[in-house]
C-alpha cells in the first residue's frame, strides 16, 4: 500500500500523533495533539494534510489481551473521530508496553523526565507505527507466498 499513514496513542491529556513517508518506509514523530474540545478536529485536519490513506490507532490492552476501560474509552474515541473522516481506514493496534518503551527510549538518549513527558506519546505513536508497518510486511509477505503456491 502506498500513501501516508498515521497513528494516534490516544491519552487523558494528549494525543501523539506519528506518520510515515508516502512510501511507507519511515515512521517519524508529527505532533502532540491537546485532549481538549477540538482534539477530534485537529487530528482530521492532520490527516487531510498528511493526505493518510490509513490511520493506526494504539488500542491499550492488559498483559492477557483482555481489554479494560482505558481500551473501551479509545473505541468511543475513534467511533466519533470516524464519523468525520468516513473514508479513511482506522485500524486498531495492540499497544501494549509501548508508552513505557518510549520512556525507556527517550531516557536512554539522556532526557530527563520533563523533556520525556513532552515527547514520549509523540514516540509511542511512532512505535505503534512501526509495529503496524511490520504487520503490512508480514501481511504483503504471506499474500505473495500464498499467490505463489497457486
Amino acid at each position: 500500500m502506498l500513501g501516508v499513514r498515521l497513528s494516534l496513542d490516544i491519552g487523558e491529556a494528549r494525543i501523539g500523533v506519528a506518520r510515515t513517508d508516502p512510501d511507507g518506509i519511515m515512521a517519524l514523530p508529527l505532533e502532540n495533539v491537546p485532549a481538549d474540545e477540538r482534539q477530534y478536529l485537529r487530528v482530521a485536519e492532520i490527516a487531510q494534510e498528511c493526505h493518510a490513506v490509513m490511520i493506526y490507532v494504539g488500542l491499550p490492552l492488559h498483559l492477557n489481551g483482555s481489554e479494560g476501560r482505558t481500551a473501551e474509552k479509545i473505541r468511543h474515541w475513534v467511533a466519533v473521530f470516524s464519523a468525520l473522516l468516513p473514508d479513511i481506514p482506522v485500524r486498531f493496534i495492540d499497544e501494549r508496553l509501548t508508552t513505557v518503551s518510549a520512556h525507556q527510549l527517550l531516557g536512554s538518549v539522556g532526557l530527563d523526565s520533563r523533556a520525556r513527558k513532552s515527547l514520549v506519546d509523540m514516540q509511542a505513536a511512532v512505535l505503534i507505527l512501526e509495529q503496524a508497518l511490520e504487520i503490512e510486511k508480514r501481511e504483503v509477505t504471506r499474500e505473495r507466498n500464498s499467490s505463489d503456491d497457486s
